[in-house]
């Protein structure tokens, strides 16, 4: 039987984050560029049950019932077998592998999840539909998280533009032309519920000042919408510029963050801001296509361990 697999993208947060948990919305992409992969294949010599992973970029290899009751693959080929009332699989090696860097706000973590989910579900005849994909990611990223805001595992199992909005269904939208941006990790990982979890505890310590900034990340969030549905994208600069002043008084920018935001403003870029949980990971930079590759080189020389120049578009 020939091996089955699956992948699925990273993901970049342009506008919104840690607003989305307080109810306010975020945009977020696909990038295509970086990816996980599942790959299974079946074992018809071993034991009925029998599930071996490998997973060798973070040196795993490990029957199913060896890893801990909590491991994030484990709680997510069990949930996937419990989904589609499999209580004992045909015996299967599993292989994952990823290009994605961990912790850096690229939704390693969620990609791993659906790529497993869709690889799982297919060789055992039984594919789920995207929703369904989505939610046994939620209960993973539960896991990484605490307390997700469901961002992640929405747009990499849809592979499209959302608009989201926790709670609420999610809204695809038209990007009338595309756009280039530029990743660049700091190489210093955070934790995501650390970083959420700090948030919080700033929040309840003065909710109206940091509800008044959740407000105004909502209506850059907003507008941003409106001006990638209209093509004004003269006016997304400005508006990564302005939410990036209000993620600093959250207090999750970093000394290394704005160097390299700093670095990509003065290379030519016209906007940036950190990107995702903050305290290290990511940024982006709005570009020209014409000097994408000339801010990817600023960046390098202002500390950054990898760029990703990346285009949204239209699926």
């Amino acid at each position: 039987m020939p091996a089955i697999s699956a992948s699925a993208p990273a993901k970049i947060i342009l506008f919104g984050e840690h607003a989305v948990v307080y109810g306010r919305p975020a945009i977020a992409v696909p990038v295509d560029q970086v990816k996980a992969r599942a790959a299974i294949q079946a074992e018809p010599l071993a034991r009925q049950g029998m599930v071996k992973i490998e997973a060798p970029d973070i040196n795993l290899s490990s029957t199913l019932e060896q890893l801990s009751p909590g491991h994030p693959l484990r709680v997510t080929i069990e949930n996937v077998l419990a989904a589609l009332k499999v209580t004992t699989p045909p015996a299967f090696t599993l292989r994952v592998s990823s290009t994605i860097p961990l912790a850096s706000g690229l939704g390693s973590g969620a990609a791993v999840s659906i790529a497993v989910i869709r690889a799982v579900s297919a060789f055992l005849g039984k594919p789920l539909a995207d929703q369904q994909v989505s939610d046994l990611a939620y209960l993973t990223e539960k896991l990484y998280h605490g307390t997700p805001s469901g961002i992640d595992n929405t747009v990499i199992t849809f592979a499209r533009p959302v608009y989201f909005m926790a709670g609420k269904p999610i809204q695809t939208f038209p990007i009338l032309r595309p756009f280039t941006i530029i990743i660049g990790d700091t190489g210093i990982c955070s934790s995501t519920a650390q970083m959420v979890g700090d948030v919080r505890a700033r929040w309840q310590a003065d909710p109206a000042e940091f509800e008044a900034i959740f407000d105004s990340i909502g209506s850059i969030t907003r507008e941003a919408r409106q001006a990638i549905e209209h093509g004004q994208l003269d006016d997304l600069g400005p508006m990564l510029d302005e939410n990036q002043v209000l993620l600093q008084r959250l207090g999750i920018s970093t000394p290394q963050l704005k160097r390299l935001i700093d670095a990509a403003r003065q290379a030519g870029a016209a906007g940036a801001k950190l990107s995702g949980k903050g305290g290290g990971g990511n940024m982006i930079a709005l570009a020209d296509p014409q000097n994408a590759q000339s801010i990817s080189t600023a960046l390098y020389a202002a500390g950054a361990v990898r760029t990703i120049i990346t285009q949204v578009r239209q699926p």
